[in-house]
């Protein structure tokens, strides 16, 4: 994401944590009695869902860098009432939207929420979990999936740091705006909540991304269908790594990108809400760019999607298991050789403990014989297919979801001591990749199948 762009602003990034740091930075229905079932028997799974256009202001910063989006010289004087840091948004392409899945079996209550934006940050979970709360509304674990749109809207993080990088500065109405919308997809989804099955499919889909390490990438699409036990569809969960950056150089365009084109398009054709996830993206560009970009990339996804879509049917399994596991992370810092060039010297750094957590948490779900592990960042595609591969024979799929936290990029040791944009992003060293990893497999050790 604009974390990338540290190259060009290192001198006004210095002065920027500088100024920071002195500034101290309803009751049981009645009917028919139930069937007794065995003892032993889980209760079924139940599943609703629900899309929700974001009610966005006119004017919102658009997230996720660009030199062209940022002002010349910072709003001090005020002309705008969204943005400080960089220009106003003043055409929409694809809606930002709120799309949740609620999933419940027994006293597990798992809300997963797609929404278009660069990055999630954390306290958006905290508010989102306090509204819902306040309507009686509970879970076990909330998964809040970005979809990395970089022309989605900015403002809605308390983050010094990436403020001044790729969001901009806080905006009450943009995050409450957000949060309120959020929660409204929710109540939907737990209104419309039904006894349900689970099925799940994959195919490769070549063409969609380029490698910016000029390493094989992982094109493999990863597809969970809802359905009610009738048959009838609840909602379509789909999983794919690329950058949505084909619109980066617009400096005015709202937009979803090339993710949001297909969701929103499978939408439309299948009538149900379709999540996107993002995966192990971090080394993952799209393969064309502008608005045409966009819009034949997003079409040849949302095809394979339900081309994949029309040959799932519901499986045994109807499991729901969620599991968090908190993880420990190196100090984060600069190293300003990775943003500059081989002749710095590795020890010059400026420490980020002041903006950044040394503690981060991995979510992991499974849905029916599927496994989704949630990352706090971008992860390179070795890494990703690292935790894919531990959950081979175990589990019919292993998704990783780039979801709950942005901590910058996450890469393998002997790609994060080179020197480049992705390198310069990635703020907890060269042993930091691996120990998410590590963290992912122990993760799908500990999840079960009930039937195994």
């Amino acid at each position: 994401m604009s974390i990338l762009e540290l190259r060009a602003y290192l001198p006004t990034l210095a002065v920027g944590v500088g100024v920071v740091i002195m500034s101290g930075l309803a009751g049981p229905s009645l009917g028919a009695p139930r069937a007794a079932r065995p003892a032993s028997a889980p209760p079924p799974l139940q599943a609703g869902a629900a899309t929700v256009e974001i009610a966005l202001p006119p004017g919102v910063p658009l997230a996720g860098g660009g030199v062209g989006r940022r002002l010349l010289v910072p709003d001090i004087l005020q002309r705008y009432p969204l943005v400080f840091w960089l220009k106003p948004s003043r055409e929409v392409h694809v809606p930002a939207r709120a799309r949740a899945l609620l999933l419940e079996q027994g006293a597990t209550r798992l809300l997963w929420i797609a929404v278009d934006l660069v990055a999630i940050d954390p306290q958006l979970i905290d508010d989102l979990r306090a509204r819902l709360a306040s309507v009686g509304l509970d879970y076990t674990a909330i998964a809040l999936a970005a979809s990395h749109t970089h022309s989605g809207p900015g403002g809605f993080a308390r983050s010094p740091l990436f403020e001044f990088l790729t969001l901009d500065r806080y905006v009450p109405q943009i995050a409450e705006r957000l949060v309120e919308d959020m929660a409204r997809a929710a109540r939907q989804a737990e209104l419309r909540k039904a006894p349900a099955r689970v099925g799940g499919g994959s195919r490769v889909v070549a063409g969609i991304g380029r490698s910016r390490l000029g390493l094989d990438l992982d094109e493999e699409l990863g597809v969970l269908k809802i359905f009610k036990q009738d048959g009838s569809p609840v909602a379509l969960v789909w999983n794919f790594a690329v950058h949505g950056t084909t619109l980066r150089n617009d400096p005015v365009r709202l937009s979803g990108d090339l993710m949001g084109v297909a969701s929103q398009r499978l939408e439309r054709s299948l009538g149900v809400p379709v999540l996107y996830t993002n995966g192990a993206v971090a080394d993952v560009s799209p393969a064309r760019h502008r608005l045409e970009g966009a819009e034949s990339l997003g079409e040849e996804l949302a095809r394979a999607v339900q081309e994949v879509w029309t040959r799932v049917g519901p499986e045994p399994e109807s499991a729901l298991q969620v599991r968090i596991e908190p993880i420990e992370l190196p100090r984060p810092r600069l190293v300003l050789r990775s943003c500059l060039a081989r002749w710095v010297p590795p020890s010059i750094t400026l420490d980020l403990a002041w903006a950044l957590p040394e503690r981060a948490e991995l979510l992991g779900i499974v849905i029916g014989g599927h496994a989704v592990v949630t990352m706090p960042g971008e992860l390179q595609t070795r890494l990703g297919q690292e935790i894919k591969e531990a959950g081979r024979g175990k589990f019919r799929s292993t998704s990783v979801v780039f979801a709950n936290n942005y901590l910058g990029y996450f890469m393998t040791p002997e790609a994060s001591v080179q020197v480049g944009p992705i390198q310069c992003g990635s703020l907890y060293g060269e042993t930091a990749g691996d120990r998410l990893v590590a963290g992912a497999k122990a993760l799908l050790r500990k999840l079960t199948l009930p039937s195994r």
